[in-house]
């Protein structure tokens, strides 16, 4: 069992990395606490920030060709991973929009002709792995559009009704097919595709569109045909299924984090919420799996408001905060911009680049986490610690530390001045503040102040 080291008002949450899984032998049915992660974890991926790239929106464009011409800007922030949301060719039938969703795939292995050209991809995929980017692709394994060859070649590959129609997975998404995962056929083209990208394109693995709708030991096939190219990453959007962490996924979505940061943000929940979650998350995870942070994405921007709409004031509180905590933290294209509108799903909708208000802001974040191991990813990063303060308010206090390195954070989750202290001498020590350099001194005599939605991020000396 991972184990939990309890101090009189403190709480390590422990992510057991060097244990040794439960044989299976001793029990029919093993808990996820005594399961070790069995997938490999790069060795670029232990300080890495994820950048989701939308390429449609991204220029005038909307081509590979004029994304390159980030790449510069984006190395200098200090993003390490690209997410590319899907650049397949997108089914006429059925679609939404003028242009359609990305996720009404016609065919696995082409390129949307919007886009460019598979060379261009590939050309795009060089030229980031020469500046040192590695390269994920959204992969949508769970249905495809109305039209292209497997709709049109093989029917017997997707669900039908009692009438033998082919039905959608889920009613209001019409413009996708359901695919028949008891069909062997099927699931051993799906793999041949997305092997097709890695050894073709020589991308460094996939997103997983919702994963946790595609059954497991797919998922599990796949990775090992994947890693038998080469090592992938992999990682799912899913949150329900820990399974899929055992031995195809690296890590997950953050969903119910997600959805604490914008309840925070708006008065509905308080720093409590913060260590009960990590508390859920000890007991649930595979040991060495972790989970993506993120204040927005493509599905949250467009359907459910811009990261300034649902989280106001706190835009920068919880952006540290998903940076600071255990996980890895996601940047959506425009966010480095200060984007503030949703995005159309279906339509062109540039960002506007012209200022780049939070792009010395993260850059800041993405230097102080690959900069300080304890914040680092997963096992290589360190455990955490909440403090109990002698007032309970809604000042939030935790430590992370590995090999000697020691982060302090301290964040006010509210709209109001809060002052308070520690409650014993666990954190006490001299730090330097990580955002303006300053020397700060922690005591159980300290009474520190902070305003609304303020943090401070501390090294220890």
């Amino acid at each position: 069992m991972m184990k939990k080291v309890v101090y009189i008002i403190i709480v390590l949450l422990l992510w057991g990395c060097n244990s040794s899984p439960k044989k299976q032998s001793e029990s029919a049915k093993v808990d996820s606490t005594e399961v070790v992660s069995q997938v490999h974890f790069p060795e670029w991926s232990n300080d890495a920030v994820i950048y989701e790239v939308n390429v449609r929106q991204y220029t005038p464009e909307g081509t590979f060709e004029a994304f390159s011409e980030h790449l510069p800007r984006l190395k200098e922030l200090g993003v390490e991973i690209l997410w590319f949301m899907p650049i397949y060719p997108i089914s006429e039938k059925n679609r939404k929009g003028t242009l359609g969703s990305y996720y009404a795939i016609s065919d696995y292995t082409g390129v949307n002709p919007e886009f460019g050209t598979f060379d261009d991809f590939k050309q795009l995929v060089d030229e980031a792995h020469s500046m040192g980017f590695k390269v994920l692709l959204d992969w949508v394994a769970n249905h495809t559009g109305w039209d292209g060859p497997w709709i049109e070649n093989h029917p017997e590959w997707f669900t039908h009704d009692s009438l033998g129609n082919i039905v959608s997975p889920v009613a209001d998404w019409t413009d996708v097919a359901d695919l028949n995962y008891d069909n062997t056929q099927m699931r051993a083209a799906m793999i041949d595709a997305m092997q097709y990208w890695v050894s073709e394109a020589n991308i460094d693995g996939f997103r997983c569109d919702v994963a946790g709708m595609v059954p497991v030991d797919f998922w599990n096939d796949a990775r090992a045909a994947l890693d038998s190219i080469k090592p992938v990453f992999m990682l799912a959007e899913d949150e329900a299924e820990y399974e899929l962490l055992h031995k195809a996924f690296n890590i997950n979505y953050g969903w119910e984090f997600h959805h604490i940061m914008n309840s925070i943000a708006q008065g509905e929940a308080n720093a409590n919420a913060v260590a009960g979650y990590y508390t859920k998350v000890d007991s649930v995870y595979p040991k060495g799996s972790y989970m993506m942070h993120f204040t927005s994405n493509h599905d949250e921007n467009s359907w459910n408001g811009t990261v300034y709409e649902r989280m106001g004031d706190a835009v920068k509180t919880m952006a540290a905060l998903s940076f600071t905590l255990p996980g890895m933290p996601l940047i959506y294209s425009g966010q480095e911009a200060g984007n503030n509108k949703r995005l159309e799903f279906f339509e062109k909708d540039e960002i506007d680049w012209s200022k780049l208000e939070m792009q010395q802001f993260y850059a800041k974040l993405i230097d102080l986490k690959q900069q300080n191991k304890a914040l680092w990813n997963g096992c290589e990063g360190g455990s955490i610690g909440f403090a109990s303060l002698t007032t309970k308010n809604n000042i939030l206090a935790f430590i992370r530390e590995a090999d000697g390195n020691k982060i302090v954070s301290l964040f006010n989750l509210s709209d109001k001045v809060l002052s308070n202290q520690l409650a014993n001498d666990q954190f006490v020590g001299d730090y330097t503040n990580a955002l303006t350099g300053g020397t700060f001194s922690l005591t159980t005599e300290t009474k520190f102040e902070l305003s609304p939605w303020e943090f401070m991020i501390l090294i220890g000396e």
